[in-house]
This record gives C-alpha cells, sequence and structure tokens, in this order.
C-alpha cells in the first residue's frame, strides 16, 4: 500500500501545502470517498455529474490523514491538505512518482477489440516466470491505469497494463505514466469513432502508446489488421507481427474448433513446431493467444511455460461466459460490442450450435456516430450467410443488422426485433428449448445482461 509524507506528495504533484504539517503522513489513495479509510490520501476527482470536493469533510470525518484539493477549503486540526491545479493530473503524477520507483517492465496494451482478454491472457504467460500486477476489471482509463500503478509492490516483478480511450490524448497521458517496456495493439477498429472520426484517428489515438514506450523497447502488432501491417518499418521501435498471413513473426497454423473447449493451433518458434490450446472457443482468442506468445518470448519465458500459460486462460465476466441451465446455453459477451466483437461472437455461436439452434440476441453498438447505421448494417450483412436459426436485436440501431438479413433475402433465419430488453426476453422464454445456444450481445449501456439473468429464472424449458 502506497504510504508517504506530505513533503513526498508535494514533490511528486507539484502542489503546495494549503494548512497542516509537511511531516503528516497516509497510508493508502482513494478517489472515492465511500471508500475512505484511516490515514488515507483522498483525491477528489471531478467528473460530468460530480465534484468529489463536495465530500471533502465526510472523508476527513472517515479518517482521511490528508487530501488534495483545487480549492481553498476549511482548515481541519490534524489533518493536512495540499493545493494543486487539477487534482486528475495530480493523480497520474502520484501514480507516475510511485511508477518510477521499481525498475520493472511493463507490457502496455490497447486496440480496439480484444485489449482486456489479451491481457489477461499475456499476464497468465508472464505468471509462469513473473510475480505480475495487472489491470483489474475496466480499470484502463485516467482513473483507474493510475490507481493500478499504484497497486505496485516490491513483491511485483512486471505489470500488465490495459489502456483504454474514447478520444485524442487519453492514452498519451496513459502512457506516460505507465512508461511500457512493450507495446500491443490489437487491432483498429472503429470503436469511439464518433469522437475520433475515422479509422484512421483511431489509429493515430492507438499509437500514442508509443509516446510513452521505452527506447529499447518492443511494439507487438496484429499483422492481419491492414492499418497496423501498414506500419511496417515506420515506427522507429523494434516492432513483430503476429497473425494468420505466412511470412509474419508469430503465425498460427492449423487452426481448428474444439467446441466449447476452446480452440487449437500450432506454431513454429525457432525451428520446433508447438501446439496451444486456447480454452476459450473462436478464432478472435487465437489473436490474442499469439500476441501472448509474442510478449512471453520478449521476457524470456521459455514455450514450454507459455503453451502453459495460455491454457490456464480463463475469459472475465461478461466477456462469452458460457452458462449452462436447464438444457439451455447461453453465451453471455454482454461487456461491450463493436462490429468486430459482433461478428467474432456470432462466429463463435455458429460453430457451437452447428448440431442445434443457434438465437443471436443482440443489442445497439453505441459511439458509432454517423456511422452507427452502415456499421449495423454491415454486421447484418456478415450474419446472413452464417448457419444461425434465430436473429433477435433490441434497441434502435441494431434494427438495421435485423434489415440487412431481410435484405439479403435469407429466409432460414427467423427474424425479430423488440425495443426494450424485457420484450425480448419474454419473447425469448417463450421459444427457447433444451439444446438451444443463445447468444447475447450488446455495449454496456444496453444493460444486455439483463436478458442473459433473466433466462436464469427459467424453472423448465421444454425438450
Amino acid at each position: 500500500m502506497v504510504a508517504f509524507d506530505c513533503a513526498e506528495l508535494m514533490e511528486a504533484v507539484g502542489g503546495k501545502l494549503l494548512w497542516g504539517q509537511t511531516e503528516k503522513a497516509f497510508c493508502g489513495i482513494t478517489t472515492d470517498s465511500r471508500k475512505v479509510e484511516k490515514d488515507n490520501l483522498f483525491i477528489p476527482l471531478i467528473g460530468e455529474k460530480f465534484d468529489g470536493h463536495d465530500y471533502i469533510e465526510q472523508c476527513f470525518d472517515a479518517g482521511a490523514a490528508i487530501c488534495l484539493t483545487q480549492n481553498p477549503i476549511p482548515e481541519r486540526k490534524d489533518r493536512s491538505a495540499i493545493l494543486v491545479s487539477d487534482t486528475s493530473k495530480a493523480l497520474r503524477d502520484i501514480a507516475t512518482w510511485h511508477r518510477n520507483k521499481y525498475n520493472i517492465p511493463v507490457i502496455g496494451i490497447t486496440g480496439s477489440v480484444g485489449k482486456t482478454s489479451t491481457k489477461d491472457m499475456v499476464a497468465c504467460v508472464l505468471s509462469k516466470s513473473y510475480e505480475v500486477l495487472k489491470t483489474q476489471g475496466n480499470f484502463n482509463n485516467e482513473i483507474g491505469l493510475p490507481l493500478t500503478l499504484l497497486n505496485l509492490e516490491a513483491r511485483h516483478q512486471a505489470a500488465v497494463i490495459e489502456m483504454g480511450m474514447s478520444g485524442f490524448g487519453e492514452i498519451s497521458r496513459l502512457t506516460a505514466a505507465a512508461q511500457p517496456e512493450v507495446a500491443v495493439i490489437t487491432n483498429i477498429g472503429v470503436s469511439h469513432i464518433e469522437k475520433l472520426g475515422s479509422q484512421q484517428g483511431i489509429l493515430a489515438a492507438k499509437l500514442e502508446i508509443l509516446e510513452g514506450l521505452k527506447q529499447w523497447g518492443l511494439v507487438v502488432l496484429n499483422g492481419d489488421d491492414p492499418l497496423l501491417k501498414a506500419l511496417s518499418g515506420k515506427l522507429g521501435f523494434r516492432t513483430v507481427f503476429y497473425g494468420m498471413e505466412a511470412g509474419l513473426d508469430y503465425c498460427a497454423q492449423d487452426y481448428r474448433s474444439l467446441g466449447e473447449s476452446g480452440t487449437e493451433f500450432s506454431i513454429v518458434i525457432e525451428g520446433s513446431k508447438y501446439q496451444v490450446k486456447v480454452p476459450v472457443p473462436g478464432i478472435h482468442n487465437v489473436y490474442n493467444a499469439l500476441a501472448a506468445i509474442a510478449v512471453g518470448l520478449e521476457m524470456k519465458i521459455p514455450m514450454n511455460a507459455i503453451v502453459e500459460g495460455i491454457a490456464q486462460f480463463s475469459p472475465g465476466n461478461m466477456r462469452q461466459n458460457i452458462i449452462g441451465h436447464r438444457g439451455l446455453k447461453i453465451i453471455n459477451d454482454t461487456y461491450n460490442a463493436s462490429p468486430q466483437s459482433m461478428q467474432a461472437a456470432i462466429s463463435v455461436l455458429e460453430e457451437l450450435s452447428a448440431k442445434t439452434r443457434g438465437i443471436a440476441v443482440l443489442g445497439d453498438m453505441l459511439e458509432m456516430g454517423a456511422v452507427s447505421s452502415e456499421q449495423h448494417y454491415s454486421v447484418g450483412n456478415f450474419i446472413k450467410d452464417k448457419k444461425i436459426s434465430i436473429l433477435i436485436t433490441v434497441g434502435n440501431d441494431s434494427g438495421n443488422i435485423l434489415q440487412a438479413v431481410a435484405d439479403s433475402g435469407n429466409s432460414a433465419i427467423s427474424l425479430r426485433h423488440f425495443e426494450d430488453n424485457s420484450h425480448a426476453l419474454d419473447y425469448l422464454k417463450s421459444i427457447v428449448k433444451q439444446g438451444d445456444y443463445i447468444l447475447i450481445k450488446g455495449s454496456r449501456g444496453m444493460k444486455m445482461e439483463q436478458i442473459a439473468e433473466g433466462l436464469l429464472t427459467l424453472q423448465t424449458v421444454p425438450e
């Protein structure tokens, strides 16, 4: 747990003592007034709908020793306050100061799709030889990443840090704090295109990760992504590419599905052939494994240990979780959605439901901006040739997914659209049969997990 005194804190954040003693020490840092513990440092952040400064008094009452503030505040006995110009920047500055105390390799991971699974798979691999700190949950933004770095302790030998963003400059600020030795970019999709304008804009925003990369660092890129492949020889860093195409540095061969058990592929490393099992279905997870192989070898982990690490991977909550219930198989993939991840999930559904019925329940993909209708329609164009039985769409723009299938004339896929989760769930409950595979997926704001949770309340399911 982070612990030092006001004097060191002022040095880290470039602030000045508003009142109190410079010798005042703290132990632990929080930005959440509800989680303050005795002797904590409280950092009040300002959001669109809240201002942490409103809770400073409450935090002192709860036992906080020190707080940062952008504004003058009433003095409290036996407490200290430090004035800064920007508490959000101060949080990053403290994290950077703390990170610099540890001479360990940091692996930074970003991309439009798959960064969380790749982060977890890389951590599984590195854990075979290192004590690893990794990003937890969705702590990949300008609040979560600094808080993750502040969890660094003397026992850690490596860190795997996920970097998300929704606009320009965010990854630049994150990588400045993390200072990675390896930078992984999984792909360039259309997530957040509403703010970034184009895929070229998204590429530029993701490449900000290189601003903090050590001069001797390694860049690991998906070579099957045309925008990333085009960067070959242009980055000024050592760069390796992974994918399915021949000629890449790390190339998967002989890919095959193992159903619910996962996927399998082979790879040749320094003349030796290895079989790699990924314990989750879908070819997209092969890409995550390839990135983990590239990072693992860079970190001097033996290939046999890398294979073992990948085999120990398990997906995070609401990320392609397959749940059996009353003869149903529910694929809860409701954490988020983009055109690429929708297509990957549909391919998994088609693989798993080859001998029974596949039902896709798809919600809106948010933050698509002016291209939303077009991108939803493109998902439908992908689905129209897939062997699934029923397509249910929920929300507004998701209707374009259904429309594309309808326009194709494929009458083998039954189509239904609903405006909300409740009506979609009622319909699902009326049609499901034992043996059905049901994919449920949509953007986080659609709360599609309500449908998955609703299906788990079924007491009986007809054969």
